[in-house]
């Protein structure tokens, strides 16, 4: 299993918000949304992520105005990517070893979804039990 076929599962919708957004409205889009990121784009294209860990840093001691603060201040502006073909080990891999939860899926420098790590566990788990069930059918029916 791919990313794309994850993708395909879960449809290739993909929440956004404008970097010269302010905090407040990225706050506002989580709640709204029930979500824990949200991708950044400057028009069509990603320049990178705000997620709940990011508010929760810049708020933790700020002054009370720090709701206006532009997300393209807070965002993390390093966005790791993987590709359609990318395999859910490597997925789970790649999002282990940076220690994200939220991983945009680009070809060809185009948006093509975005995954989270409940994405790519529920699948890793639908393989497993697929494999499972193949053996012990095999092992019952020779």
């Amino acid at each position: 299993m791919h990313a794309s076929d994850i993708i395909k599962a879960k449809g290739p919708k993909v929440e956004t918000i404008d970097s010269g957004a302010s905090l407040g409205n990225a706050i506002d889009r989580l709640a709204e949304l029930k979500i824990g990121a949200l991708l950044v784009t400057n028009g069509s294209q990603p320049v990178g992520i705000i997620s709940e860990r990011d508010v929760i840093r810049v708020l933790a001691g700020a002054p009370t105005g720090a709701r206006e603060t532009r997300v393209a201040e807070v965002m993390t502006a390093d966005l790791i990517t993987c590709t359609p073909e990318d395999g859910v080990d490597e997925l789970l891999d790649l999002m282990t070893e940076k220690r994200i939860r939220h991983l945009p899926v680009m070809a060809g420098g185009e948006l093509k979804g975005l995954l989270s790590i409940g994405d790519v566990v529920k699948h890793r788990i639908r393989e497993v039990a697929e494999e499972a069930e193949a053996l012990k059918s095999y092992i019952t029916h020779g």
